[in-house]
């Protein structure tokens, strides 16, 4: 009798690119192929989620019959029609793929795909990677998911998962990762016209309030207010979603910053272009576990970043990194001043948050880690079955 493999699949809704794509992918290029056969749901067919997938080697198969809910916003009535419409469709596709377990990996996919999944037979892993305080996360997951993973402590919360079986698991990286950092910066200096001495401060992610893109500009209005001698230049990289790019230099433009502020867009891949920052910036409020600050440990840039959220589990209370309060860019612009200033504990945080990345965060260990989640819900099992019915889209 041959074993058949365990089918995972992986709905995606939306289109646009963010941190849990990432992470997916990097779970999919690390799964055992030989013990689980891995499957891809997504939207858009020619997105930037289809392509990235894609190039994990996995059947990638097209959702046209998604509600289109929007990033960042409570899903209301009109929304809940359109998940009950589409939820029977899902179903069948579910159960046409085979899966004996269905991963979903942001709120979107979890207020579209959860449902469809137990009503299909499988197996529903829950990866909440948002707020503790998410409706579905505290409302659904405990009642519907049969295993829920999180990529920190922080972002599980106090939620009652007392009869589901419950993980915190962080985020996958490649730890080979290796950047020229002087290479990326001249780069940055060629491209931007930047005198030789310019330092660079970077802010990495989506445009969105969480993140909080405003106050790392008021940040550098306020290193720019302690140090008016130093040249300093922030840089924004990331696709506007939440706040456009006319909001953000407008308020380059209140506080008199617009000539030391540079909107760079999304850039991939990212790694690259932290590491011709000097430091990296995150003011971001109740980040669950930010992707950023791990790739800054791994490349060689010291991190500065609101204690908030994911960011002090990261930094491990401070100590690979200092930690500020939130609403005070004073306060960030001050700890950012004094690691510019002080070249020997630029390089010791440097050091140990590289050390600290490269044993904790690898992309093998995080597929291990969900891999045995996996073998909990379904067995290792032997039985004659051919391979599923999926045809990859060209």
């Amino acid at each position: 009798m041959a074993r058949r493999r365990t089918r995972i699949c992986f709905p995606f809704s939306g289109e646009a690119l963010g941190g849990s794509h990432i992470s997916a992918h990097g779970l999919l290029q690390n799964i055992d192929r030989d013990r689980f056969d891995p499957m891809v749901i997504v939207q858009e067919p020619d997105g930037e989620i289809a392509r990235l997938m894609r190039s994990a080697d996995v059947p990638v198969r097209h959702a046209g019959f998604l509600p289109p809910l929007r990033h960042g916003e409570r899903a209301g009535l009109r929304d809940a029609i359109g998940i009950a419409k589409a939820s029977r469709a899902c179903t069948e596709m579910i159960r046409a793929m085979g899966a004996d377990i269905v991963h979903t990996n942001d709120g979107r996919s979890h207020a579209i795909w959860a449902a469809p999944a137990k009503c299909a037979g499988a197996r529903l892993v829950w990866h909440h990677r948002s707020s503790p305080d998410a409706r579905g996360l505290r409302l659904v997951a405990p009642r519907i998911a049969d295993a829920i993973i999180s990529v920190s402590t922080f972002a599980l919360g106090d939620v009652d998962t007392r009869n589901v079986p419950t993980q915190v698991i962080h985020s996958p990286f490649d730890t080979d990762v290796q950047a020229d950092r002087r290479a990326r910066r001249a780069a940055l200096l060629g491209e931007l016209g930047c005198a030789p001495d310019t330092q660079f401060l970077g802010f990495f992610g989506v445009m969105i309030v969480r993140k909080r893109p405003f106050h790392f500009i008021e940040a550098i209005a306020r290193l720019r207010d302690l140090d008016p001698g130093r040249p300093v230049c922030g840089l924004l990289f990331g696709t506007p979603l939440e706040i456009g790019s006319d909001e953000l230099m407008a308020h380059a433009k209140r506080l008199g910053v617009t000539d030391a502020i540079r909107l760079m867009g999304y850039r991939a891949p990212g790694a690259d272009w932290i590491a011709g920052c000097d430091l990296l910036l995150v003011p971001a409020k109740d980040e669950p576990f930010g992707r950023t600050l791990i790739e800054s440990m791994l490349v060689g840039t010291p991190v500065v970043a609101t204690r908030s959220g994911g960011n002090v589990e990261a930094l491990r209370g401070g100590r690979l990194g200092p930690l500020v309060p939130l609403d005070d860019p004073a306060a960030m612009a001050r700890a950012a001043l004094g690691l510019l200033a002080d070249k020997a504990e630029w390089h010791r945080l440097a050091d140990a948050a590289r050390l600290h990345a490269l044993d904790h965060f690898g992309a093998r260990r995080h597929a291990a880690a969900v891999m045995n989640v996996y073998d909990e819900l379904v067995p290792p099992f032997a039985v004659a079955a051919g391979p599923a019915k999926v045809h990859a889209l060209a």
